[in-house]
């Protein structure tokens, strides 16, 4: 594991951030412009004084100015889902779906029993979990030799393959990270809290004003469903066959038209409905048309202001495509307790190809056995690199239309990963049912649009639903 911050770390730089963070401090109670702020806050020391007093204060909004960029080199997929989880930041991670990843290496931890000490058994057991690992890696490759794409044979990939990451976030979101993966439960996990480590090294060099809050804090390894765990019987994991629409705003449609008309002429919802009224007889088809202004508006606030919920099955190989979306609010399970492993997707490219479906099958299988084999004795946390890309999962998340329409422009595009597209495409076929003329908004841009923004690598359906309609 590598971790590099990008700029801002020569003398001159490092000044010069620290300038932004302390004028924003100063800005809204010394006197003059904000350039004179900016000029009158020049001396480095004096700067990180303002700034570590300003937020003990607590007020830590200052320090978003300071923005961050790391590379990230060889660390693993519970790293990346974990950090993409912060939404707040930017990410950019190699695309397993266009690079052939057998030679990509993996994560090989140092074993600890039960206790939470070092394995008796450590070197004994990183032996075999090598050779199970590089097993993986091998069939990997030979699936992806006899056809398979890259994107599909990804799906027998362990999760402890190592990989790279750009990663861009601002300094309040990295005293975050820092604090969860060294003090909080996710500290169990030895390479996150490597990760966090590595992190802290580096902002006592160049983000300084993070260090003294960040000693102050306690350990903090409470599991947040004790309660729930302590007073309810554990019930098998079951995946769902399909995405489950499990809640929403009645009456979504009327909602968002009415929102419209009510900030647009700051009337009451009452007069809102009566302007409605008024516009239906003047035009029978003018909800449709209202709708399709806001559907595509630049600022189409008034989807926002509706919500649906869900709940969708789908694998850890395809969790980033959903995840990397930050405006809906996800849960995702926790990696501990360790899920069925038995629940696991395959390719159909793979169901094609009964010699490769076997060779795929026989070889999770082991995974399995073996994986059964250390958590006989070993601690929970050094586990979850058994899990591998297919991987299923329940996740739950609610976002409002503005979203989902979002989502589906990416996401129902014949260019998309299949297991996400048919996730899009499912949400937006459940919203049509409830709110149709929102529904109308939800899919493909060449659909919606009649746009493709592909270029060159368009899969062709724009040109001919443009000939069609000549």
């Amino acid at each position: 594991m590598e971790i590099k911050l990008l700029g801002g770390t020569t003398k001159e730089e490092l000044e010069k951030r620290i300038q932004k963070v302390a004028s924003a401090g100063k800005l809204s109670r010394f006197p003059g412009n904000v350039f004179e702020v900016l000029e009158a806050t020049n001396d480095y020391e004096s700067n990180l004084k303002i700034i570590k007093r300003i937020i003990k204060m607590g007020h830590k909004s200052i320090i978003e100015h300071d923005y961050l960029v790391f590379a990230i080199c060889d660390v693993t997929p519970i790293i990346e889902q974990i950090i993409i989880g912060t939404r707040l930041a930017s990410f950019t991670i190699k695309s397993r779906r266009e690079v052939d990843f057998r030679t990509a290496g993996f994560f090989i931890p140092e074993f600890r029993n039960k206790s939470g000490k070092i394995h008796e058994k450590n070197d004994e057991l990183k032996k075999k979990y090598t050779e199970n690992m590089q097993n993986l890696f091998n069939v990997y490759g030979d699936i992806h030799d006899m056809g398979v794409p890259a994107e599909d044979a990804r799906f027998i990939l362990p999760y402890s393959y190592h990989s790279n990451i750009i990663m861009g976030l601002d300094a309040r979101q990295l005293e975050r990270m820092i604090a969860s993966f060294t003090k909080g439960n996710l500290s169990k996990f030895q390479e996150v809290k490597e990760f966090g480590n590595k992190l802290y090294e580096i902002a006592e060099s160049y983000v300084p004003y993070l260090i003294p809050g960040l000693n102050k804090l306690d350990e903090n390894l409470n599991n947040p469903f004790d309660y729930l765990d302590k007073n309810v019987k554990k019930p098998d994991i079951k995946i769902l066959e399909d995405v489950k629409m499990i809640s929403y705003t009645e009456n979504a449609d009327n909602i968002v038209l009415l929102s419209s008309i009510m900030y647009h002429y700051q009337c009451s919802k009452e007069q809102a409905k009566e302007i409605l009224k008024s516009l239906e007889e003047k035009d029978s088809d003018a909800r449709r048309k209202l709708m399709q202004i806001i559907l595509h508006k630049e600022e189409r606030r008034e989807l926002e202001q509706v919500n649906f919920t869900f709940q969708i099955p789908i694998s850890l190989s395809i969790l980033t495509h959903l995840t990397r979306h930050r405006m809906h609010a996800l849960l995702v399970p926790e990696f501990i307790p360790m899920w069925d492993l038995n629940n696991y997707v395959i390719p159909a490219t793979i169901k094609a190809n009964k010699d490769l479906e076997k060779l795929y099958i026989e070889n999770i299988n082991k995974n399995i056995e073996v994986y059964k084999e250390f958590k006989e004795t070993v601690f929970e946390e050094d586990l979850v690199y058994f899990y591998i890309g297919a991987q299923m999962l329940n996740v739950v998340t609610a976002m409002n239309a503005r979203t989902l329409q979002w989502i589906c422009r990416m996401r129902c595009c014949n260019k998309a990963q299949w297991q996400i597209r048919n996730v899009a495409k499912s949400m937006a076929s459940q919203v049509k049912e409830i709110a149709p003329l929102i529904g109308e908004g939800l899919g493909a841009t060449c659909i919606t649009d009649k746009f493709c923004g592909e270029g060159r690598e368009s899969c062709g359906l724009i040109e001919k639903i443009l000939e069609a309609e000549k």
